[in-house]
């Protein structure tokens, strides 16, 4: 889903893969691995694409059909994801081990990211999310809204 969406994004705006690349600062061909679901997109660029094509994280990995027109001019503030992360697994009255043991990672993983130490891994962010509800704009600041729609 989300190979079809980055496509269908960059095609509303008559852009190649090579121009979203160079317009977000990365090589093309890293670009192209994300678009065809080859390679993990870091959560820092889901960010970054996400305010590129002014879209709703949780529409663009394909987590949500709900499309909300979306761009914020702020970097992703570590504390607020670490705050909300720890928000999600207390609202899902879960120990940090409770959590590690359900997604297949460490406690100390965990600890990390709600601790600040680490932004957290899209691929545990998008898994985390799509078990909770919690929309990963909401974990990353974008928005208000808790959950998904």
């Amino acid at each position: 889903m989300l190979e079809q969406r980055l496509e269908n994004l960059r095609d509303e705006r008559d852009l190649l893969k090579k121009d979203v690349a160079k317009d977000i600062g990365v090589v093309e061909s890293v670009y192209s691995e994300w678009e065809n679901g080859k390679l993990s997109i870091p959560t820092k660029r889901i960010y970054e694409l996400s305010n590129y094509f002014e879209v709703n994280i949780d529409y663009m990995l394909g987590i949500s059909d709900n499309r909300v027109h979306l761009k914020t001019n702020n970097d992703i503030n570590i504390n607020l994801v670490s705050a909300r992360l720890k928000e999600i697994r207390k609202a899902l009255k879960l120990t940090m081990r409770d959590l590690a043991d359900k997604f297949n990672t460490t406690s100390s993983a965990i600890s990390n990211y709600e601790n600040s130490k680490y932004l957290i891994l899209s691929s545990f962010l998008i898994e985390l999310c799509k078990y909770s509800n919690y929309s990963i704009d909401w974990v990353l600041g974008r928005t208000n809204d808790k959950f998904l729609r």
